[in-house]
């Protein structure tokens, strides 16, 4: 399989990749905020009111809506900022607290976000809302477990 090291190297870099793509997706979420015709990512309407039937009613709720967006795009955006950094100057080089501040990190945001998805509050596509966040997740996870076995492998 490898040693400690290629371990280390291929896992970070596969952890700093998933870090790129929790980026794209803020940007995404941050860019549809201003320009699309919905909500977000796999998000049309809320329980059938469109952007334009919101801003028709209640222009606040809408602007209110896209503050949170924004700020949510904000977050992603640095978890995985966060992800990147740690992963590929800290992880590749073995060190355990970068490794454990990279894992961290995105289980805390995705284990508060995630949760309100399955509540069926509201309607939104599946595979294009949480799609792109499973499989950076699943790339992330990957390169996390190469990467734990490099670091048993280094202290041997």
């Amino acid at each position: 399989m490898g040693s400690g090291k290629d371990l280390l190297d291929k896992g970070g870099k596969l952890m700093a990749l998933a870090g790129v793509a929790f980026v794209g997706y803020a940007i995404v979420f941050l860019a549809l905020n201003f320009w699309g015709e919905g909500f977000e990512l796999g998000v049309n309407e809320i329980n059938g009111a469109s952007r334009q039937d919101l801003m028709a009613f209640n222009p606040a709720v809408l602007y209110y809506i896209g503050h949170l967006h924004v700020a949510t795009a904000g977050f992603i955006a640095a978890t995985g900022i966060t992800v990147v950094m740690l992963s590929w100057y800290g992880v590749r080089q073995g060190l355990k607290w970068a490794w454990t501040a990279a894992v961290v990190s995105p289980v805390v945001g995705l284990g508060v976000a995630l949760p309100m998805h399955y509540l069926g509050l509201f309607e939104h596509n599946w595979i294009l809302h949480l799609g792109p966040i499973y499989v950076a997740t699943a790339l992330f996870v990957y390169g996390v477990i190469l990467s734990w076995k490099g670091l048993g492998r280094e202290a041997v």
